[in-house]
């Protein structure tokens, strides 16, 4: 996870145009012969202004799989129905998290494929198991990243005992709220009411596509049921082999790499920013910032762990740089913290959904995978990493640690090796932080037959549907003919990354970026 992936050799995009072509089968949208009929969905329209022909559902599901006929839960779905008289069956789309709502997601995926493709599929969107209009909806502690938290980094026995404090009372109160649930809020039971929603649809099979901790989820889902996928897209990809105490050390890395990215680019941008042409020195007054907010929080709502909080998003999506930029310029140059502030409640601060996702991320997380129950470990690794990279370490550490103290037993992580599936489509950039490139070539190596499309320098999470017309057009066709590149034996495609932001000087360039805002915007941060 700590590697930095290497250049990709040209020599792939010279054959990358070559595609192998997985069999239309337009009778997977079908039903499955059973010996009870799942109920048919009652769909209703719930169009916004945004996706005029959305509608809504929902479908009840066990609460506990082993026990079908026993306490039920309710799934909510949105879909963006099919117009064209070639029906390829449903699309299902996840956001990640875990712990996204993907309602909305299937309105967006709907209205930027190319319309031509969108139409051959009905896309589903839904929210798994205690996310959002799903019932129950898990909310472990109201106001839980309420301003002001304590600093991240414990850099003394009493900031590690109020932040030790604060996680523990977390788990507590979770545990409390929600024991006969925790035991069943986790990936393998989210794959299991996926096929719940493939039944309920009528599908013989279904075509997936997910990002970030999405594509864990429809990895594990092809794992379990690889005889019902027809087609399989995955955008920014999860280490499996690392779930999930790995993989957010190996965060820590890649994601101090892109804040050093941010900060060469306002470096580059002096004249506009004035902080320094030198991105070593701008870095020092972003922490010399830090330290300031730390002693003197702004508004009384941005502390340093806030200031992380910020800055955060700008790894996940460079498009947010140049208004993280211009809060940055501001607070040192003019004393001004005002757009500070309101870069915190733009990008950062917490309402009901973000208690709701973070119960649901927590509850999954912890429930998944064994950690480490001995906070000796946690205090070791993550002084090393801070030792190295110091942007995240500490935030990230304490935004995982209430699995030190889950109050439910752990699962074993899924091995998502697969030979026996139709040709997957994998989409990677080499600089992503949130899932750094590793997991795609890991995930490419254990889906036989899958095909790497790479951004190559990118550093975005979440590269489809955003604004890079090489990448989309891989996913349209894809998705249109079933037809993949073949290029190589490691990566079968490349595109070059979209290129980054200017500073904020007319009205255009501040819209500039909306699409892939929009969609940073479902997808979430913490993955």
């Amino acid at each position: 996870m700590r590697k930095r992936a290497a250049v990709l050799c040209g020599a792939a995009v010279v054959v990358a145009g070559t595609v192998t072509a997985l069999p239309a089968d337009a009778s997977t949208a079908r039903p499955t012969t059973t010996t009870v009929q799942p109920a048919k969905l009652a769909w209703k329209k719930c169009a916004t202004t945004n996706y005029p022909t959305l509608q809504c559902s929902s479908v009840q599901v066990p609460l506990d799989h082993a026990n079908p006929h026993g306490k039920q839960i309710t799934l909510a779905l949105s879909r963006v129905p099919h117009t064209a008289k070639t029906y390829q069956g449903p699309l299902l789309v996840n956001p990640g998290g875990p712990g996204g709502s993907g309602l909305t997601l299937a309105g967006f995926v709907a209205s930027s494929l190319p319309k031509a493709v969108a139409s051959q599929y009905d896309v589903i969107g839904f929210d798994p198991r205690g996310v959002g209009k799903s019932t129950p909806a898990l909310d472990c502690k109201p106001g839980y990243f309420n301003p002001v938290r304590p600093d991240s980094v414990p850099s003394t026995p009493a900031l590690e005992k109020a932040n030790l404090a604060r996680v523990k009372a977390y788990t507590t109160a979770c545990g409390k709220k929600y024991a006969n649930l925790l035991p069943y809020i986790d990936t393998v039971s989210a794959v299991r009411d996926m096929d719940s929603i493939r039944a309920a649809l009528g599908a013989r099979k279904i075509n997936y596509f997910g990002y970030s901790y999405g594509t864990y989820l429809g990895a594990v889902y092809a794992k379990l049921y690889p005889e019902r996928v027809r087609r399989l897209v995955l955008d920014s990809i999860v280490d499996p082999t690392g779930v999930w105490y790995d993989d957010n050390l190996g965060q820590d890395y890649a994601f101090n790499d892109r804040q050093q990215a941010l900060m060469a680019w306002i470096a580059k941008y002096d004249s506009t920013y004035k902080l320094g042409t030198d991105p070593a020195r701008v870095e020092a007054k972003w922490y010399a910032m830090r330290a300031a907010l730390a002693k003197k929080p702004a508004d009384g709502k941005v502390g340093a762990s806030e200031l992380e909080d910020t800055f955060i998003p700008g790894g996940y999506y460079n498009g947010y740089w140049p208004y993280l930029a211009e809060a940055f310029a501001a607070y040192v140059n003019d004393k001004n913290a005002d757009p500070l502030v309101e870069a915190y409640e733009n990008y950062a601060a917490i309402d009901a959904s973000g208690d709701n996702g973070y119960s649901v991320y927590t509850s999954v997380q912890c429930r998944d995978a064994s950690w480490p129950r001995d906070w000796n470990q946690w205090r070791r690794d993550n002084w090393a990493a801070y030792d190295k990279a110091p942007f995240m370490v500490w935030n990230n550490a304490w935004y995982n640690a209430p699995c030190a103290f889950w109050p439910t037993r752990t699962k074993e992580p899924v091995n998502i090796a697969n030979g026996k599936l139709p040709p997957v489509l994998l989409f990677q950039a080499t600089n992503d932080a949130a899932t750094p490139y590793e997991g795609g070539a890991t995930v490419h190596r254990m889906l036989a037959g899958s095909s790497l499309v790479v951004e190559e320098g990118g550093g975005n999470h979440g590269i489809t549907l955003s604004g890079n017309a090489c990448l989309d057009k891989y996913l349209s066709t894809y998705l249109s003919d079933g037809k993949v590149p073949r290029g190589g034996r490691e990566v079968d495609a490349v595109c070059q990354k979209t290129p980054d932001p200017k500073p904020l000087t007319s009205a255009k360039s501040a819209t500039s970026t909306a699409h892939g805002s929009t969609l940073h915007g479902l997808l979430g941060f913490r993955g």
